[in-house]
């Protein structure tokens, strides 16, 4: 089974926020698939911490998963559940892709990666803590460096136009992870849609 961990906030205060652009992508796929989002206690068998709402998508054995608890705690749902998939002792983090907003790149730009660091993202930081290593996909969707305040910044909401960016963002990212969840292959995808995205794989 392949885990996709969409990060963002709890509350409907935090709806429609740069912090948030994760659970809109998989609230945007869940939609699309004709799925629904179901509380933790419905995933049969899971014991773990329960603060996360999900999607099995039957055809292509995924679960897509949004955490409830603050983006910096991210990881202490992500690990037991990771672990609840694929066995305590040796964890599958090539099934594993996050996907969360970036700072570093223009509102609507889209990158995915093999592994790398949080780059200043608590929320994964939370996750590499929790599983003690990088080494999994992620997807990052930017959201535009702010001047000043960036704390305050990615808890605000897309400018109108900025918006329109992120819109086209989303629906892009949900074919990138659908083709990722379909083939299985993480090499091509990059490859297929960095450059329908008008960017190198390496960028």
């Amino acid at each position: 089974m392949r885990l996709v961990i969409g990060l963002g906030n709890p509350g409907p205060q935090y709806q429609g926020t740069r912090h948030n652009v994760g659970f809109d992508i998989l609230d945007h796929l869940v939609r699309q698939e004709g799925s629904l989002f179901n509380s933790a206690r419905h995933l049969d068998g899971y014991r773990g911490p329960g603060a996360f709402s999900f999607a099995h998508i039957d055809e292509l054995d995924a679960l897509l998963v949004k955490p409830e608890a603050f983006m910096n705690r991210s990881g202490m749902l992500v690990e037991p559940l990771a672990r609840f998939l694929w066995g305590a002792e040796e964890l599958e983090l090539d099934h594993l892709l996050v996907v969360y907003d970036d700072l570093d790149l223009d509102p609507g730009r889209l990158r995915i990666r093999p592994h790398g660091g949080a780059g200043g993202h608590n929320g994964m930081r939370s996750i590499i803590d929790h599983l003690g290593s990088d080494r999994f996909p992620r997807l990052r969707v930017g959201v535009g460096r702010p001047g000043t305040d960036a704390a305050r910044y990615v808890l605000e909401r897309f400018s109108e136009r900025q918006q329109v960016d992120i819109d086209i963002a989303i629906a892009e990212a949900t074919d990138a992870i659908l083709d990722w969840l379909r083939t299985g292959d993480l090499e091509g995808c990059m490859t297929r849609f960095h450059s329908r995205w008008n960017q190198g794989p390496d960028d």
